[in-house]
């Protein structure tokens, strides 16, 4: 009972912040970052400037926040341990984006042009990748005694991110029309000069 309570919470929870983000999105875009509040927001979604700040800490949040990190770290819990570390990585991150443009290719691709454009969210987009590194290393290190682990996974994960990083932008300039998980590995085919 308690747990189907905590399930029905968390989905709620989920459901308030898809809600709340959506409305975000649609108001930057039409009006602009800087020129939409947190309380338009709030209203446009009926909800209290207290509830939106429950769910987001910050107006940056209001774009940069998504489950991806946890989709990363499960998809690389998932896979076979044999594989080199940046094939692992690799296949994670683009099973991440194969995921997130099936589910919600609009809103991606609204959140990139937003990140790409606004320079308030060009900064914290870059701590948004950082904790991308931090969930890999988390992932991929957890338990491990090789000092030297943790140095190669953040060096390989850094890697990786900058590679699909290049994918995104061009994903976002060519207004979304191309495959996005092909220009991620082709990104990383580049960077590592090996096949993806």
């Amino acid at each position: 009972m308690v747990e189907e309570q905590t399930s029905l919470r968390e989905r709620r929870r989920a459901e308030t912040r898809r809600t709340l983000q959506a409305h975000a999105i649609r108001l930057f875009m039409a009006r602009g970052y800087d020129a939409t509040t947190i309380n338009d927001v709030a209203q446009a979604a009926g909800m209290s400037v207290m509830t939106l700040y429950r769910h987001f800490a910050t107006k940056e949040d209001l774009v940069l926040y998504d489950e991806y990190d946890r989709e990363t770290a499960a998809a690389l819990a998932a896979q076979r341990q044999d594989e080199p570390l940046r094939r692992r990585i690799a296949q994670a991150l683009v099973r991440t984006a194969t995921t997130a443009v099936e589910s919600d290719r609009d809103l991606l691709l609204a959140r990139l042009r937003l990140m790409i454009s606004t320079p308030a969210l060009q900064a914290r987009h870059l701590d948004s990748q950082y904790a991308t590194e931090i969930a890999i290393v988390g992932t991929l290190c957890a338990g491990a005694t090789d000092s030297d682990l943790e140095f190669r996974v953040r060096s390989t994960a850094a890697a990786c991110l900058a590679a699909t990083h290049v994918a995104l932008l061009r994903w976002a300039e060519d207004d979304g029309l191309p495959d996005l998980p092909t220009l991620m590995r082709q990104a990383l085919t580049s960077a590592f000069d090996t096949a993806f």
